[in-house]
Order: C-alpha cells, then structure tokens, then sequence
C-alpha cells in the first residue's frame, strides 16, 4: 500500500468518509452522461428518480462504473484486496421547476403554512437496512452530475460511524427518499457538526455504512444525479432476521478472490 492510500484509509477510517475524490474523465463522464439520459427518455424521470435499482445487471456501461479503477483503488485500500459489489442504484433530484406543483403551499396541524415538501433524504445510518455483519459496507456516490448544496449535496456528521446503530423511526416529515421512510430523529444527531460534501461531475465521495448522513431537498434548477454502489469486504454476511428476510441477488466479486462465498448466488 502506498503512502497515499494508506493516509486516505486512516482518514476514512477516522472520520467515517472520503470527498471530492476524481473518478471519471471528461471522456467517461461525458458517455455515462449520455448513457443516462437515454434511460430517463425510455423510462421517465419518476422511474429514474430512485427505481433504476442493480442496473448493472443490465447494463454493461453500468457495471464497467462499479469496477473503475479509481473506485476499486480506494475502495481496496480502506476495505481489503479481496471485494463484493452487494448493490447499486441511481438516484436523482429533479429541479423543482420539473413539479411546479410542489411550489404549492399546504396548512400543517399546526397551522403554520409550509411549501409542499419536495424530495429529501432523512438522518440515516446505511447499515440499518442492510443486514450485513462480519464486515463494514461501504457506500459510494459517483456525481454524475455537479453535486451542491443548492441542489442537495449529501451532509455527514464526522466521526458518527464510531457512535454504533442509532435509532430510527418513521419520518415525521413527507418528501422522505428512502425506501422504508426512516430517519434518525433529529435530537440524536449533532447537527451543529454536520459538513457538507460537495461534488464536481465525476468526483465521487464514500462513507461507512454507520456514518449519520442526509441530503436536502434540490431547490435549484440544476439536477442532481449520482450512482449509488454498496461495497463489502469478502467477509461480511447477511443476517438472519426472520421480520425482515433480506436477499442479495446482485453481488459480484469485483476484487481479489472469495475464500468465504457468503453470497452464494454471487458472480465475477
């Protein structure tokens, strides 16, 4: 390992995340770029929103972005040589100027009046939902678009994956991205601690799958794409959970060899 990566692993494992890392060149990013807006015509933006899930099943170009060098040379670094690609998905927020309908104002129980919440991400921890032990999971965003705070770039709290799984509930308030509608509540989170981790188109960022972390809603009119890729280490597991029975069937080995098989239906 090399000085370089060996000061990104103990940063990382430090501060629970990594930002503003170059990934794609003009020329890759320009062709991911391409290859994207050929979905969104196919499927339309409600689809590709948050629906275009495992894609890289699919979709050759997508698969060829999960194994890009410059992600599978910081992702070995901080999690080992030998690697699971466990999942990954797209996600955008659409300009608001796309719903104008969301400009509308509704009456809360309270009786104050607030704008008609547009897509967000709630205070979450990655590894609630996941199911996985034995080894960390590692999340990476790849900007495929600028990633800012006016069209809402991620937001962690530094150091928050050393505190262990906090509690979650049901979000309080609409807009929520994620799939089960969790959050943290908002007590539990150092909020006066959270930085913000802006992206150029192409960079990418990482974090622990125990970092606390959220995103705002876009208020631009700018839209904020990014692929989403979920990495373990060979040694991590799914775990049995009779309430909530998971099951992976998109894992690859993108790095190194597998002495585990852990997932059995994974392939190279």
């Amino acid at each position: 390992m090399t000085a370089s990566t060996e000061k990104l692993r103990e940063s990382y494992n430090q501060q629970g995340f990594l930002s503003a890392l170059p990934v794609l060149n003009e020329t890759e990013l320009r062709e991911a770029r391409d290859a994207f807006s050929k979905l969104e015509m196919e499927f339309g933006t409600e689809y590709t929103q948050y629906s275009l899930h495992n894609a890289h099943l699919q979709y050759p170009w997508v698969m060829n972005l999960t194994k890009h060098p410059h992600i599978l040379q910081v992702i070995t670094a901080v999690l080992g040589p030998d690697v699971i690609l466990l999942d990954s998905r797209f996600i955008c927020k659409y300009p608001a100027s796309v719903k104008p309908a969301k400009e509308e104002t509704i009456t809360q129980s309270n009786g104050h009046a607030e704008k008609d919440e547009l897509p967000y991400v709630a205070w979450h921890q990655d590894m609630r939902y996941w199911g996985i032990t034995g080894g960390p999971v590692l999340s990476v965003w790849l900007a495929l678009d600028d990633s800012l705070k006016e069209n809402g770039a991620l937001r962690v709290v530094p150091g928050s994956h050393c505190s262990g799984m906090l509690p979650h509930r049901q979000a309080l308030r609409p807009g929520n991205m994620l799939s089960v509608n969790q959050e943290i509540p908002e007590e539990l989170v150092q909020v006066e601690e959270a930085v913000l981790c802006p992206l150029l188109a192409g960079q990418m960022s990482i974090h622990d799958g125990l970092l606390v972390h959220a995103s705002d809603a876009n208020t631009s009119q700018k839209r904020r794409c990014g692929f989403v890729i979920r990495y373990v280490p060979t040694c991590a597991y799914p775990t049995e959970d009779p309430d909530r029975p998971r099951k992976f069937h998109a894992t690859k080995l993108v790095s190194g060899t597998d002495a585990f098989n852990h997932f059995s239906n994974k392939s190279t």
